[in-house]
């Protein structure tokens, strides 16, 4: 009873401190946060709902007023509060697709972006982590001058089954993207299969040995235009433009095509057409624009070197904030495709736990205050997992000063990251769980561990040595 008392008294302060009920659109809940989808954001009070009993941080997000409560309270809170104010309940993809209508043109885009990428994720993650397996299994000097297979030979067979498992998913990955993004766009997910498999048809000539000149691709006529048959292998930005397109044609279609005959002619319409953009169009300027992608970026490595690095995982952090880092992963499939390694996801990953480290700091300064070690605990345990959001929005840039420490301890683990050669084989996870795809050459794993450490450390440090500089002016 007690603590329905309480639940309901955190209930009443909640709901004037966000602008009372008529200011609510619906209310979620994940692990440790209860989610508001407020019809105007301004109105709500974020330092009055910082000082509610039980409340571990709060800041906005995905345009959500998302607020900390820590794991079981927030169910117990969720309840009380949604009974008591009489507000809608939601599921988390209520709020997020409730949420989404409020954010404007540029923001939809870069969400959807990244939510093309998220039924593939992990697929990529599982080759990924079966990369790792085979890497550690075939390299030598790991485990000792001579690689585990040949010291053991009774695990070729083994690895060699690995390999196969681990590289699958790469060789259909435009297919799987064209898949996602006709999906995503509202499609048919079937017609991105299809537009898929059509860039990767063996009849064409393959993309990586037509680039050699190893095979010389057929051209054909097409209406006065000359076309190349050429696969589209590794094309992750043009399996992104066309899913766009195939969905936007199939919905086109369909409302122009009298329903008596649109369940032959609509599906047909929209692959011809779609087929004819991919390869008059939507292929060569795709091809430019991966093309510019990959370059700027090993341009960025080969003339920039650590300053680069470190300049990326400084300001990485500060990408967050704005919601641009959802297209980062389109790239980073992009990089993999046209080089095999990763080199951003431990750029990022060091930039995150950077903002760990200046949680950390912060929390030593304020050991004795037991709302900031609640906070500070609480999101020190999300970064450790990949999730930085807690950790920016309720300590780092509230405070501001660690957030500018956290983001000098990134850019020190950005230097580690160049210094050691840190790449990874997959992306979608970063911090501990992002140990699974990172590569194992060069002692990938243990330089990675590293650079964490010392991201970490210096976070840390240089929050502690500012706050401390301050407090004595």
């Amino acid at each position: 009873m007690e603590n329905i008392n309480k639940y309901i008294k955190i209930s009443k302060e909640l709901l004037n401190s966000i602008g009372g009920k008529e200011n609510i659109q619906g209310v979620a809940h994940c692990a440790t946060r209860l989610r508001i989808v407020l019809e105007d954001n301004n109105k709500a009070n974020l330092k009055e709902i910082e000082n509610i009993d039980l409340v571990k941080g709060v800041f906005i997000a995905g345009d959500q007023l998302q607020i900390i409560f820590g794991a079981g309270i927030v169910n117990d809170v969720y309840d009380v509060f949604t009974e008591n104010t009489g507000t809608k309940k939601m599921s988390l993809g209520d709020a997020k697709a409730t949420s989404l209508q409020k954010q404007n043109m540029f923001q939809k885009s870069i969400k959807s972006l990244s939510d093309v990428f998220v039924d593939i994720i992990p697929g990529l993650l599982a080759a990924a982590l079966l990369m790792g397996i085979t890497s550690l299994l075939s390299q030598q000097g790991i485990f000792g001058e001579k690689s585990v297979i040949e010291m053991y030979p009774a695990f070729a067979g083994f690895n060699r089954f690995v390999q196969i498992a681990s590289t699958g998913i790469f060789t259909i990955l435009p297919l799987l993207v064209a898949y996602s993004s006709t999906k995503r766009y509202g499609g048919s997910p079937v017609l991105g299969l299809v537009m898929g498999a059509i860039m990767l048809h063996p009849d064409l000539a393959n993309a990586y040995d037509s680039a050699k000149g190893v095979v010389t691709p057929e051209s054909i006529n097409l209406f006065g235009l000359n076309v190349e048959l050429v696969g589209f292998q590794g094309g992750i930005i043009i399996a992104l433009m066309i899913g766009f397109i195939t969905a936007q044609l199939e919905i086109f279609f369909n409302k122009k095509i009298p329903d008596m005959i649109k369940l032959f002619f609509a599906p047909m319409l929209t692959v011809m057409v779609s087929t004819f953009l991919l390869f008059t169009i939507i292929g060569p300027i795709g091809r430019e624009l991966a093309s510019l992608i990959t370059s700027s970026l090993l341009w960025v490595t080969v003339n920039l070197g650590i300053f680069g690095y470190m300049f990326f995982a400084g300001i990485q952090q500060v990408i967050v904030i704005t919601g641009l880092h959802h297209v980062i992963g389109a790239v980073e499939a992009q990089l993999i495709a046209d080089t095999g390694k990763n080199f951003i996801m431990p750029l990022m990953s060091v930039a995150l736990i950077a903002q760990g480290g200046a949680v950390l700091g912060f929390l030593l300064l304020n050991w004795k205050d037991n709302k900031a070690k609640q906070i500070c605990l609480s999101s020190f345990g999300s970064v450790l997992f990949g999730i930085s959001e807690p950790a920016i929005f309720g300590v780092t840039l509230k405070y501001k000063f660690p957030l500018i420490a956290g983001c000098l301890g990134g850019a020190v683990g950005g230097a580690v990251i160049y210094i050691t050669k840190v790449a990874a084989v997959g992306f979608g996870a970063t911090a501990i769980p992002g140990l699974a795809i990172i590569s194992a050459e060069g002692n990938g794993h243990l330089y990675y561990i590293l650079a964490h450490l010392v991201a970490l450390i210096a976070g840390c440090v240089f929050t502690v040595i500012y706050g401390k500089i301050k407090k004595n002016k």
